[in-house]
């Protein structure tokens, strides 16, 4: 293992209980809306497919980031354990945001998610629709930043 400051536990190989955390722990990173704080948990050389977008490394995650986060305003994420196996981690996930116009819409998707034995995220493959969506439609009503814990997740709200 490298110095502590690279490590992100929990660490691989999952179990049902530390896939659920890590899962848990990227939803509340995402929903900070810091590019630097969520690349923390990628590698240096983390290698991402995100909708047709391929990146290589933490700096270019941080700029896709902080690209993402001013056009989706008013972000609101939930993550959802799909499936895990050792270094692996699939997810499911929806997020609420609206455009500079106030257009609101859902976005949906699956990731894939790979690990090194630090925890820190290798490879991330994303693949996203985007629903528009009426206000009054909205399922994501916390404040910005972390989902309280007594909201539902994406199963109780049928998404």
């Amino acid at each position: 293992m490298t110095s502590s400051v690279d490590v992100r536990p929990p660490l691989p190989p999952f179990d049902q209980e530390s896939a659920v955390l890590k899962v848990r722990l990227a939803e509340d990173a995402w929903n900070s809306r810091d590019p630097v704080k969520v690349s923390q948990a990628y590698s240096l050389d983390s290698r991402w497919r995100n909708r047709s977008e391929f990146l290589n490394g933490r700096e270019e995650i941080v700029q896709f980031l902080a690209r993402k986060w001013n056009k989706e305003l008013e972000y609101r994420l939930i993550k959802e354990l799909w499936a895990y196996t050792g270094d692996f981690i699939a997810v499911r996930f929806a997020y609420e945001w609206h455009d500079d116009s106030t257009n609101w819409y859902r976005s949906y998707g699956n990731e894939c998610w790979k690990f090194n034995a630090d925890g820190l995220m290798t490879e991330r493959h994303a693949s996203i629709n985007d629903l528009p969506i009426a206000p009054a439609d909205r399922k994501f009503l916390w404040e910005p930043g972390r989902r309280p814990d007594d909201h539902p997740g994406l199963s109780d709200l049928g998404l």
